[in-house]
């Protein structure tokens, strides 16, 4: 079968997209076309058609800001705000999208010509310390969360937080955490958080868990990245590591001290407010764009993200690999920069061997396996 029919064939799925940030933004309009190189938007429907992607989780984006109550209720309703948004999308473009909450609608909606829209919350902090609140974000739709981002919060540690280790991994409440989401039928999202939080939330839980946008460190030292001993453990409980492509954690970049530099004072000036205003969103993502456009990254390829394909299955084995591109997040390839190139990961599993029954597993079988496990146990 030739690449283009058998990426339109099988399910696509894509577990993170962070495009929803766009949606809160009154001059973003996902039913058309965006440049994403004057734009440094990845996603739209569109380009989805493209691309050829049958599903996708799109990540409630909230970014780690203080610990106080206040704060809190103000990271509450900056998701409370992504999901009205993700819905009234839906609702607008109900001809062309519609939201999936099971494994199964993922097929059932392809069936219908339409993308289905699956729902994420990229970070447990706008759960604060109140456990009902998971139920409350269940109930609008979210089907994974991802624990922590890039800093430590009440759940369990980062991989990257500045301050290092506060919890020694995952805290009590965050044991808690694990055990409603294990009840309400969640997907434990691992990316991102550290290597002690990574092996207590696979202690912790009843059920498989998944990396949704992570690569392997073997391949790129990050430490938002599995070793093989994570993957080991992975596959041995059953989860599945969803392949990112941005670039930093694809391939060790080049030196940049230019670009590092901007980086550095980006993230001084917008990391404790990115998720709580519409305002700073906005300016942050332009700041972002800039940076881009002024220091140019070096990206890797659609071949070394395959590398970490292949890696994995060498570590963990074929059941457990799948695709989570992070785009409108950072991801992005030289030869797969926005959503309309997916197929260019088809096209390199298909030169590497990989057979259609190995490549449907690795866009979306594997992940709906532990996806409907998951929610088996309700």
């Amino acid at each position: 079968m030739k690449p283009d029919e058998l990426h339109n064939t099988i399910l696509t799925l894509d577990t993170h997209l962070d495009t929803p940030m766009y949606l809160t933004r009154p001059d973003f309009d996902i039913g058309v076309r965006h440049d994403p190189r004057q734009s440094g938007i990845k996603v739209d429907l569109p380009r989805m058609s493209d691309g050829g992607l049958d599903a996708a989780f799109f990540a409630v984006f909230v970014g780690q800001g203080p610990r106080t109550p206040e704060s809190n209720e103000r990271a509450r309703n900056r998701a409370l705000k992504i999901f009205g948004a993700i819905r009234e999308m839906s609702e607008a473009f109900s001809e062309r999208v519609e939201l999936a909450f099971s494994p199964e609608d993922g097929d059932r909606i392809k069936r219908l010509g339409k993308r289905a829209i699956y729902m994420g919350l990229e970070n447990g902090y706008p759960i604060g310390n109140d456990l009902s609140l998971i139920q409350t974000y269940y109930d609008l739709g979210t089907r994974y969360i991802t624990l922590c981002h890039n800093g430590n919060n009440d759940i369990c540690d980062s991989a990257t937080a500045p301050e290092g280790p506060e919890h020694n991994g995952l805290s009590d409440f965050g044991r808690q955490v694990v055990q409603e989401m294990n009840r309400l039928g969640m997907v434990i999202d691992v990316s991102h958080i550290s290597k002690k939080s990574f092996y207590d939330a696979i202690e912790a839980s009843q059920t498989p868990v998944a990396a949704t946008h992570s690569c392997a460190q073997a391949l790129c030292d990050h430490p938002r990245n599995l070793d093989d001993a994570m993957l080991e453990k992975l596959a041995e409980t059953g989860g599945v590591v969803q392949i990112c492509i941005l670039s930093a954690f694809v391939k060790q970049p080049d030196p940049y001290p230019e670009r590092d530099q901007a980086l550095k004072a980006f993230r001084k000036k917008f990391d404790q407010t990115t998720a709580l205003s519409d305002l700073d969103q906005k300016a942050a993502m332009e700041e972002f764009r800039l940076i881009n456009e002024r220091f140019p990254p070096n990206l890797a390829a659609v071949k070394d993200a395959v590398d970490h394909v292949d890696h994995v299955v060498k570590v963990a084995g074929i059941d457990h690999v799948g695709i989570g591109t992070d785009f409108d997040g950072g991801g992005a390839l030289r030869d797969c920069f926005d959503v309309s190139e997916l197929g260019n990961i088809t096209a390199e599993l298909i030169n590497r061997s990989y057979t259609e029954e190995q490549i449907a597993k690795i866009w979306s079988g594997n992940f709906m396996r532990v996806f409907s496990q998951v929610q088996g146990t309700k």
